[in-house]
């Protein structure tokens, strides 16, 4: 018994002088932190460019057709405007190249109601032509004198 509580003293005392030997060597504070306003700014310019990147993307992924071709052709075939008249019923305004016709649609189909002003007459006077649909052996001859 009288070896071991030899032993325990010795191993107590080591301690203590080790401890002693460390301790003196390093300060007993801890190291400063960094100043909380300079991390502040880091964190919300960091939040701020990741934002950035983020939408960047997201408008890139919504334009990207306009990005890609900005020279790309318009669309031949346009619907200028619609106005329903009740259930299923609908009278449209549809325009191919400069040629515009108004349309109406219901369940049985679609029918053409009148050849409109074509697009680059619009601009000028308004012409005296009849408000409905050209009789065929009319709109015949007119072509005609043209050729």
């Amino acid at each position: 018994m009288k070896k071991r509580s030899i032993q325990c003293a010795v191993l107590v005392s080591s301690f203590c002088i080790l401890n002693s030997a460390f301790a003196e060597g390093t300060s007993a504070t801890a190291p400063a932190l960094p100043d909380a306003s300079a991390s502040l700014i880091r964190v919300m310019g960091s939040l701020a460019v990741v934002l950035g990147i983020f939408l960047g993307g997201v408008w890139i992924f919504k334009n990207w057709r306009r990005i890609t071709m900005p020279g790309a052709r318009q669309p031949k075939l346009n619907v200028f405007e619609s106005r329903s008249l009740g259930a299923r019923q609908a009278v449209v305004v549809v325009g191919y190249e400069k040629q515009r016709f108004l349309i109406s649609t219901s369940p049985n189909g679609v029918n053409l109601l009148t050849h409109l002003p074509d697009a680059a007459d619009s601009d000028s006077e308004p012409s005296e032509k009849p408000s409905g649909p050209m009789p065929f052996a009319q709109a015949l001859a007119e072509v005609l004198k043209k050729k």
